[in-house]
């Protein structure tokens, strides 16, 4: 019999388990975790609680899994959906409230009331405006081509600046904005149970506060968010990402030292910054301390201490890297063809890019294969050096979003090699206008 989802959680907490385990709850499991409070895991957990004659969903989940989450739902309680809670705006959070919106259409009902804070609508609007990049980023990010960008979304029906209390049927539900992951993140709190509801302020991995192609982060106040969490002394606590954490010292540790992690990123970058260093400095200097880096929810599987280090270095410095020669450059292409003719010819560039590979100087050998593919974009025998280079850079890396882009570079140049590249495709690897299509 699988393990309850609290008794996993103890297990992932004392190493006894991985973290992964959370994969097998689903879809459609439920588990009430505390009195009238269940747990439905997914990609992004949504959670469900029971008030009087009433259900309050905070997080729904992703609209794929909307089906799933509502049948399990239904077959733990029957009772009418009144409000649904987004921790933020991102899809594997807003995806599930279609079914019960219907449901409340036939039963001619009202449909549950959607609380979010403020800054979900732009969110929703931005995703409108830019369908077309987040679809290839989210491509990218996953290395998996078939996803798709929703035209539209269920938008909010009350929206709240700085706080909001939500009571219905006895409970208390206690809302509060904080800045962190997006910029429109709603903190949980029960406070008669004390349970919290982080959303994706705490996901049992290290903060996803670098993301190299989203927007930006927010390190210093998530931080600060953190710490204002710890103080609330829950008993539990139900991220959207992850497992529970139980006990108030767990949770206590769990908050405060995912804030130190932050706060010592931005510590050594501004300290690099005010020296006069340069972003390139920092991302090779700043270091985690090894009892932080140590911690098994720190661990740098999504995102990593080098991307947080350039979402703070945007926030506070701008885009300027320190080379001035990059200031107004030179297309891509162009360059890469200058020095590849210097080298002898880019064949020349990716062997010399083999070789480091060989050496296993990965870093060094990317730059040599990427200018080799700029030089010769349709050249079979370069774009093969530089799929090898990046697939092992996939096989090194543990981050979601290094092997994404790493992997999104062996696709590119394997469909060179294999005779399927597009002219979309060929110019963006000269450095023309990224209009990559896989």
């Amino acid at each position: 019999m699988t393990r309850s989802l609290l008794d996993l959680a103890d297990d992932v907490w004392t190493g006894k388990a991985p973290l992964n385990e959370i994969r097998r709850y689903g879809p459609g499991h439920l588990e009430e975790v505390a009195g009238g409070v269940a747990m439905i895991p997914g990609f992004g957990h949504a959670f469900a609680i029971a008030a009087h004659e009433s259900l309050v969903l905070f997080d729904t989940g992703s609209r794929s899994g909307a089906e799933a989450l509502f049948r399990a739902i239904r077959s733990w309680d029957t009772s009418p959906v009144s409000h649904a809670i987004y921790s933020h705006g991102h899809l594997d959070h807003v995806g599930g409230v279609g079914p019960f919106d219907a449901e409340a259409d036939r039963a001619g009902r009202p449909r549950p009331l959607v609380i979010a804070h403020e800054r979900v609508l732009p969110r929703f609007d931005r995703y409108e405006r830019t369908r077309g990049y987040n679809r290839l980023i989210n491509q990218r990010q996953f290395r998996n081509g078939a996803i798709a960008w929703p035209e539209s979304y269920r938008r909010p029906d009350v929206t709240y600046t700085d706080t909001h209390l939500l009571e219905t049927g006895g409970m208390r539900l206690h809302l509060r904005h904080e800045l962190g992951e997006t910029d429109d993140h709603t903190v949980g709190f029960l406070s008669e149970s004390r349970i919290l509801f982080p959303g994706d302020l705490f996901i049992w991995v290290s903060p996803n506060a670098g993301n190299p192609q989203k927007v930006q982060r927010y390190p210093v106040e998530w931080a600060a968010a953190l710490r204002r969490m710890a103080e609330l002394d829950a008993e539990l606590m139900l991220g959207s990402h992850g497992v529970p954490i139980r006990g108030a010292d767990r949770v206590r540790e769990a908050l405060t030292c995912t804030a130190a992690y932050l706060e010592t990123i931005v510590d050594q970058t501004l300290a690099i910054m005010n020296g006069g260093g340069t972003v390139l400095d920092a991302v090779h200097e700043v270091r985690v301390p090894d009892e932080l880096a140590a911690k098994p929810y720190l661990q740098p599987v999504y995102d990593e201490p080098q991307f947080v280090v350039r979402n703070v270095w945007r926030m506070y410095g701008g885009w300027y890297d320190g080379n001035p020669a990059n200031l107004k450059p030179a297309p891509q292409g162009a360059l890469a063809t200058e020095i590849a003719a210097l080298c002898g010819g880019p064949g020349r560039l990716a062997e010399r890019a083999a070789a480091l590979a060989e050496e296993g100087d990965l870093r060094l050998a990317a730059h040599l294969s990427q200018l080799a593919v700029q030089a010769a974009p349709a050249d079979g025998g370069v774009h093969a050096v530089r799929a090898r280079v990046f697939s092992d850079l996939v096989a090194r890396e543990r981050s979601t979003m290094a092997r994404g882009i790493y992997g999104w570079a062996v696709a590119e140049s394997t469909g060179v090699v294999e005779g399927r590249p597009t002219l979309e495709q060929v110019e963006t690897l000269a450095g023309g206008a990224p209009r990559v299509s896989l």
